[in-house]
């Protein structure tokens, strides 16, 4: 497969390449407002915006700049589809409570679409239908027992037995109007409207702690206090536990878009492969043209070996659908996923009446940032909310929950143990201009990247979080543990928690 790769940029998505980026600046002083909201991606922003429209003072910080994390790296599909999961989850909620998830995230869906239309916003957004497909026989009977959850929870669909794009499909169930959007261009529109409504905004700062009481205080990385009546949790692995256990209870995953020119079109809609390995398939704008994302190739963050076989996945499969023009963008992103699926949204834990937490999301935060913004701002006003008992964190154990709590943590175990037991015979000599890995120098294992221009960055390999091995992430750049997703910098700085404190640097730069 011959392919051009011009203006290739590694690890920058479509969306933040075609976007301005806002400036503002760090937390130099202790400060107070109504409510202080930590992390600045879409969670972060659409609960400002819910908590201007209740009449609160709201301040956001970013440990490093608004939009740049998870959402810059989105696929961007405001859809209740969220894959096969509807049969599972009547199971597991039963079916009044999972008619109020559809409920809560279609509701979340024309939030966007009316305040698109409010605002005039210039977002590329576009009402199409979403598919679930499969080529095999027994995702045929995964997708008939979905098509029986659809209507049973009264969801709009239609059931298809071939695509367009591809001959070999079996069966497709589609979600009919749902919608899909540049979110940085959504977003950016936002923050503007935030800093007409007077919200005070910092990036550049990391929040550290909480001082807990009847107001509550952000205490960042620099010692600076920022105390509100309520505060609210939206960084993408909560950046305060408050006992909730949170490591325990959620893991990250890693997944991958390629963005490419191809030689035939994408039919109308927004499609979601079930097989394994899982591919998507969604149209966007990029200079007037139309392109295609293909995302997927998804594993549990640290544990997917070489990155770059992910992106090759990737490429086979969109040149064998639809033939590849150019690739011109690829990136990776991280999601947090909850035991149960379902997403943490309320009270931190049922101790706190005024700090609240957004994460979880699994894949789907373009409807599930804004249901949780909504649901927290009812919770602020002390209004009943009927999403409450579904999303709170706080909410009873199932059995299943309890098996996958068993394995989850059994995964964490096994890969701490194989992580202290693992060897390397490479050495630093091995690796090439803009590689890292696992080394042996001076007879101790370490983590080491060479630059392009030489420079040696080494690090202490073991987690500060709970003392798993790193592994390296050729994509990002990063060192990603494989235990509960924390990552950190080629300096060791932390990029992500829930580790607080940097690796260490015990082996000497050269």
């Amino acid at each position: 497969m011959e392919q051009e790769h011009k203006g290739l940029e590694q690890a920058k998505s479509l969306w933040i390449a075609d976007s301005q980026k806002h400036s503002f600046p760090a937390v130099h002083e202790d400060l107070t407002a109504d409510v202080i909201i930590v992390g600045g991606g879409i969670t972060g922003i659409a609960t400002a915006f819910e908590m201007t429209e209740r009449g609160l003072d709201v301040i956001i910080i970013d440990a490093d700049q608004l939009l740049q994390g998870t959402t810059g790296h989105t696929t961007a599909k405001i859809t209740s589809q969220h894959d096969v999961y509807y049969h599972e989850l009547i199971q597991q909620i039963g079916m009044p409570k999972a008619r109020l998830y559809v409920e809560a995230n279609e509701n979340a869906k024309e939030l966007i679409q009316a305040r698109v239309k409010k605002y005039d916003i210039d977002c590329q957004l576009e009402v199409k239908d979403a598919y679930l497909y499969t080529k095999e026989e027994s995702g045929v009977k995964k997708l008939k027992k979905e098509l029986d959850a659809y209507k049973q929870l009264g969801i709009d669909r239609e059931w298809k037995t071939s695509l367009p794009f591809a001959a070999d499909i079996k069966a497709a169930l589609a979600m009919t109007q749902q919608a899909q959007f540049h979110p940085l261009h959504y977003l950016n529109a936002l923050i503007d409207q935030l800093v007409e409504r007077g919200v005070r905004i910092y990036e550049q700062t990391t929040a550290v702690d909480v001082k807990e009481g009847n107001r509550p205080a952000v205490i960042t990385k620099d010692g600076h206090h920022l105390t509100g009546r309520y505060i609210i949790s939206c960084s993408h692995f909560p950046f305060y536990d408050g006992k909730g256990l949170y490591f325990t209870r959620i893991h990250p995953e890693q997944s991958y878009v390629v963005a490419a020119k191809t030689t035939k079109p994408l039919p109308d809609g927004m499609y979601l492969g079930i097989d394994q390995p899982a591919h998507s398939l969604r149209t966007a704008e990029w200079h007037g043209e139309e392109v295609v994302l293909i995302g997927g190739e998804g594993h549990k963050t640290g544990q997917g070996g070489d990155e770059s076989a992910h992106y090759e996945g990737l490429e086979r499969f969109g040149e064998a659908t639809l033939g590849i023009e150019e690739v011109l963008y690829r990136w990776s992103t991280h999601d947090m996923v909850t035991m149960d699926q379902i997403p943490y949204i309320g009270r931190l834990t049922k101790h706190h009446q005024n700090i609240f937490v957004a994460t979880g999301f699994r894949k789907w935060g373009m409807t599930t940032s804004h249901v949780a913004a909504t649901l927290i701002g009812d919770l602020i006003e002390g209004k009943s909310n009927p999403y409450e008992s579904i999303f709170t964190p706080s909410r009873p154990v199932s059995d299943s929950f309890v098996k996958d709590f068993v394995k989850e943590n059994s995964n964490v175990a096994a890969n701490l143990i194989s992580g202290k037991l693992k060897r390397t015979d490479q050495t630093i000599d091995d690796l090439k201009p803009g590689e890292g890995g696992i080394v042996s120098y001076e007879h101790k294992k370490c983590g080491a990247f060479k630059s392009e221009d030489g420079n040696i960055f080494l690090v202490d390999t073991t987690c500060t979080h709970l003392g798993c091995e790193v592994a390296w992430n050729n994509s990002d750049r990063t060192w990603d543990c494989p235990c509960h997703g924390s990552r950190f910098s080629i300096t060791g700085e932390v990029v992500e928690g829930p580790a607080k404190k940097p690796l260490k640097r015990s082996y000497k730069e050269q």
